[in-house]
């Protein structure tokens, strides 16, 4: 291994005395003179840690009551809870039908297995196919997302059942979409939507 090369103190001065006493062989040629090592700077102040508790946000609540994931690691509001917040854009006699699963579907798409990229063209394509063809009610079919161990990171499960309400408010389709609601159990409960269509 190679060792740094420097002087010390201690060879400095000695350095010194050695040049002072010297004779050089060419007539007003100079010793050179060494140079020092540069002083290694102070190590920086340690910080002592600070004891902070996290206690969550008033009003949350931790746990499957909430919507979340099977450990509770999902805090983004079910799609069910951020659908029932809209305002109604339908008739309220067919809306509370509706919910009670006493209307039937004219058509109905599955998206199982599919990934975000294949469901969104095909969302698309159904949803305006069917208003193009007149139809009022529709079955979008997402599925609840896998279940099993999340594993000890943050995950959301069911991206479908996440991204197909957000697509069907955005255009092109939130032009022909009057309402989306939950499905009622009999036509997939939580793993599908009713989709209302406008005239």
């Amino acid at each position: 291994m190679s060792r740094r090369r420097g002087l010390t103190q201690e060879d400095h001065e000695l350095w010194s005395r050695v040049t002072r006493t010297a004779t050089p062989l060419h007539k007003g040629a100079r010793h050179p003179q060494p140079t020092l090592p540069p002083k290694p700077a102070a190590p920086p102040a340690i910080r002592q840690p600070v004891e902070t508790s996290f206690a969550p946000p008033a009003g949350l609540r931790i746990g499957a009551a909430s919507g979340q994931g099977p450990r509770g690691h999902d805090f983004a509001r079910s799609p069910a809870d951020a659908l029932a917040e809209q305002s109604l854009r339908m008739d309220h006699k067919t809306h509370k039908q509706l919910r009670r699963g006493k209307l039937r579907p004219e058509a109905r798409l599955d998206l199982h297995g599919l990934t975000l990229a294949q469901a969104g063209p095909e969302l698309a394509s159904f949803i305006l196919s069917c208003k193009s063809r007149g139809m009022r009610l529709v079955l979008v079919i997402t599925g609840k997302g896998r279940s099993g161990d999340p594993g000890p990171l943050p995950t959301r499960l069911g991206a479908l059942r996440h991204q197909v309400p957000h697509w069907l408010h955005r255009p092109p389709l939130s032009s022909a979409v009057q309402q989306v609601v939950p499905a009622h159990l009999r036509h997939g409960g939580a793993g599908a939507y009713y989709v209302y269509l406008r005239r």
